[in-house]
């Protein structure tokens, strides 16, 4: 049995992180790890990164956010990125990542979360979708805005 575990960023496995590529088609709709790590490192009060690994090895990257004060309601909590492994995909490590990130909302006393996906046939939408997540009408620069009660 694999044993999952969540582990934040640190030296020791900053670079596995940012190995960690999507499928080739899948690019368009996901920025890659060291871009969210840097977006994370610059706004460290509301960035939560997560290495996902599987028996040790990094297989996914998640990162939530959780900004009570932000203007726009969907920004206030959620999933910010996610990126699995091309290899791995497929294995419950997104689904995993997922509700690490709504565990964690649910912790801070969240009721409920977002994410935002850009549409498109090779894009996360029906993934989000499985897990609960449903539209909410709103869009963002050209995302769709999803939402899930916790």
């Amino acid at each position: 049995m694999t044993i999952l575990t969540v582990e934040k960023i640190t030296p020791d496995n900053v670079a596995a992180a940012c190995q960690l590529a999507v499928q080739p088609h899948q690019k368009k709709f996901v920025a890659p790890v060291a871009v969210s790590l840097a977006e994370a490192y610059t706004q460290p009060e509301i960035a939560w990164p997560r290495v996902i690994a599987a028996d040790g090895e990094p297989v996914a990257f998640v990162m939530g956010r959780f900004d009570p004060a932000a203007e726009l309601d969907f920004f206030r909590c959620g999933i910010w990125r996610l990126n699995v492994g091309a290899c791995v995909q497929g294995r419950g490590y997104g689904r995993f990542a997922v509700e690490t990130v709504l565990d964690e909302a649910r912790r801070r006393g969240e009721k409920v979360a977002t994410v935002l996906w850009l549409p498109g046939d090779d894009g996360p939408e029906r993934f989000y979708l499985k897990l609960g997540f449903q539209p909410t009408g709103q869009t963002h620069h050209g995302e769709v805005v999803g939402r899930i009660e916790l």
